[in-house]
């Protein structure tokens, strides 16, 4: 890894503000970034439309299919589809399906900021700089319902906050992979920041990783 071409990792729980964060890191440093979620979204989607079963490793590995995905679709951001991707992470083949593609990635020559759950730890574990954004539960509960009413999809706090517990511990406590924050990774707990106020610390944080590192 090179200063002038910064691979910058951003790990987190649902809803924590680490899209939003490292959508604006990647327009600070001009690099191109991937949210790695939406693989694993479209996973999740492509099950849903085909009828297979999430309970079944084989089912969800036929589902890395991407060829008929558009990732602008909105039915991505959908609670059922999170909720089922959650769900299909949980298995090593599919894993390793999609790990390939978000090396790939990260490892272009002119940089790149990727967010998820394991991108610190297991993805680009030499990233230059790492972050760790989390919140609350209920905070993170108030967002996700706040982003997809503004979607206009239909969602309750209530029904929200029970799925992101539930995600917590299944992304905590899958053997493949766990969502765990890197030892080298810095710190982000965005539970009473505005977004202007997390995305200035997080740029901070980057900025002064990646100075010592130079």
């Amino acid at each position: 890894m090179t200063s002038s071409a910064p691979i910058i990792a951003v790990d987190g729980p649902a809803a924590s503000g680490k899209g939003t964060v490292a959508k604006a890191l990647a327009r600070h440093f001009g690099l191109p970034h991937l949210d790695t979620g939406l693989l694993y979204r479209a996973v999740a989607l492509n099950l849903l439309r085909w009828g297979g079963d999430p309970d079944s490793e084989f089912a969800a590995v036929r589902a890395c299919d991407f060829s008929q995905i558009d990732f602008d679709d909105p039915e991505l951001r959908s609670e059922m589809t999170g909720g089922v991707a959650s769900r299909v992470s949980v298995y090593p083949a599919v894993r390793e399906a999609l790990v390939q593609r978000q090396r790939d990635f990260a490892g272009q020559p002119g940089g790149a900021v990727l967010d998820g759950r394991d991108i610190g730890t297991v993805i680009a574990p030499d990233a230059d700089a790492k972050l760790f954004v989390t919140a609350s539960p209920e905070i993170r509960a108030e967002r996700r319902h706040a982003e997809l009413t503004g979607l206009g999809l239909a969602a309750h706090y209530e029904d929200v906050l029970i799925d992101i517990r539930a995600r917590d511990e299944r992304d905590s406590g899958r053997a493949a992979a766990p969502l765990v924050q890197a030892e080298d990774a810095d710190l982000l707990d965005t539970s009473e920041m505005t977004i202007d106020a997390a995305v200035r610390r997080a740029i901070a944080l980057v900025e002064a990783r990646l100075k010592r590192s130079a």
